[in-house]
């Protein structure tokens, strides 16, 4: 039998090595690489393509969900965390395991026996798991090539809808993502970010004013003098019904 190649994502090296010692047990693992950080996960799971991972939450640079929504793994993933917050949810969705730190030999054995199980299935409930993890995101995670651009909520001025993709507007600049608007605006804060055209998500900090244009149409003139269409029902959610 081909070992199973093995990951181990952490940015603490007592951690990485505790999770050395207790797979050494395991004659049927091979350890293919290690991460000390977000991302450089990011990378190493798509350049090792590991059949398992034991993945760090709490990160620096990107954080353990963060790394799964932009390499989309979905199988083979065992969380190591000191936050029982998230541990507890992953228990009641039975999808992936948890080891809560500090765990012991036992407990890890455990995970290992349910991970192999799950190795070749998907995990449809980690989609969730991510959705739920946490509230309003502070931060967009784009991948472009062999970077990843983390851009700040606040700075996001507004997202266009382009066919399969969403163009993000951040000072000055745009970063093409795969997602939709309509998904992006429902984990955006609503009373920050408004739909104010099937095109266009509009961060409210960024609008000067409204401008009519014809008698049901109007544009919205941001700070930096970009003009975005605004349409009836994109009006009445910024300025309530009309007459």
């Amino acid at each position: 039998m081909t070992p199973l190649r093995i990951l181990i994502v952490d940015d603490e090296p007592l951690a990485r090595g505790l999770i050395r010692e207790y797979l050494a047990k395991h004659p049927d693992l091979n350890i293919v690489g290690e991460s000390e950080h977000g991302l450089q996960a990011v990378h190493d799971i798509t350049a090792l393509a590991p059949d398992l991972i034991f993945l760090d939450i709490q990160m620096p640079k990107l954080n353990g969900l963060e790394v799964l929504e932009l390499t989309g793994r979905r199988t083979g993933v065992i969380f190591t965390t000191a936050d029982d917050q998230h541990a507890l949810k992953a228990f009641d969705l039975h999808a992936v395991d948890y080891l809560l730190k500090p765990f012991s030999q036992q407990r890890f054995d455990d995970a290992l026996v349910r991970a192999r199980q799950a190795v070749a299935q998907v995990q449809p409930e980690l989609q969730n798991l991510l959705a739920d993890a946490s509230q309003r995101p502070t931060r967009i995670l784009i991948r472009d090539r062999n970077r990843v651009h983390v851009i700040a909520v606040e700075k996001v001025e507004y997202v266009q809808a382009q066919d399969d993709y969403i163009s993000i507007h951040s000072a000055g600049r745009d970063y093409l993502k795969t997602q939709s608007l309509a998904e992006l605006a429902t984990q955006l804060d609503p009373a920050q970010f408004v739909r104010v055209h099937r095109s266009y998500l509009l961060n409210l900090d960024f609008l000067q004013s409204l401008e009519r244009t014809t008698k049901d149409s109007y544009v919205a003139v941001l700070r930096n003098g970009q003009h975005i269409p605004v349409s009836r029902t994109g009006y009445e959610r910024l300025c309530g019904p009309t007459a």
